[in-house]
């Protein structure tokens, strides 16, 4: 039997916890996410879904409960050891980008790579990575063009191909079609499931629209920090 590559037991958060104002977001989720498994998680604004995936990507501490990633405890790793394991195993994708804008398509993509002491050989090996990227994506062309040079579709590909640079095991993706209109956020969809299927990245998507939901293998839904429901997708996309 194939070991999850995520799985959660009883996973808590609690923002100011001890104070008088404490607030439980999470209240105990068990999650298991097998290795190329193509996940969407809904629910609605406030149910924890951003907590959640904050956790998951090691960027906020858990309360309480257990996390094992790739097969290992992070639940008591220290900062040094969350950021070794974002970079071992993890990619992300944001609704808003977050690229840099004095820098091309290709440096941001770099990026990551070159956040790692590799030296120039292992620089240049990130390069050639980047660059077949985004030639994947689509935008060979738009490598040396900086962000504001690039529309909002073309600057969510180059984030995609920034979150797969170092080969992730996971990619987590925050409303990654949130601000993109139906036939961009389509084509970046496709993009998405073509790298699941060709690399067997796993990937858990947070959305707020039910068509894309409906496409992925498996439909996780939390409400009020708690899991409401967990079904696969007979009929993915």
């Amino acid at each position: 039997m194939t070991q999850p590559l995520v799985r959660l037991q009883g996973l808590r958060k609690t923002y100011n916890e001890g104070l008088p104002n404490a607030e439980e977001v999470l209240h105990g989720i068990d999650l298991e996410i097998a290795p190329g498994e193509f996940t969407a998680l809904i629910g609605p604004s406030g149910s924890g879904k951003s907590t959640l995936l904050n956790a998951l990507g090691l960027l906020e501490t858990a309360s309480g409960g257990r996390y094992e990633l790739a097969g290992r405890d992070v639940t008591q790793f220290d900062d040094d050891e969350r950021t070794r394991a974002r970079h071992q195993v993890l990619g992300f994708i944001f609704q808003f980008h977050h690229l840099l804008p004095a820098f091309t398509a290709l440096e941001n993509v770099m990026l990551p790579g070159l956040m790692r002491p590799s030296g120039k050989d292992g620089a240049e090996a990130i390069r050639r990575r980047a660059a077949e990227l985004l030639a994947a994506v689509g935008l060979a062309d738009a490598m040396d063009k900086k962000p504001q040079q690039l529309s909002g579709g073309m600057q969510q590909r180059v984030a995609i191909a920034r979150a797969l640079v170092l080969g992730p095991r996971l990619v987590l993706a925050d409303e990654p079609t949130g601000n993109l209109d139906t036939h961009t956020s389509d084509s970046i969809f496709e993009l998405l499931r073509r790298f699941n299927r060709e690399f067997g990245t796993a990937l858990l998507v947070v959305t707020h629209d039910p068509r894309l939901a409906a496409r992925c293998d498996r439909i996780v839904r939390l409400v009020d920090g708690l899991i409401a429901a967990d079904e696969p997708n007979l009929r993915p996309g």
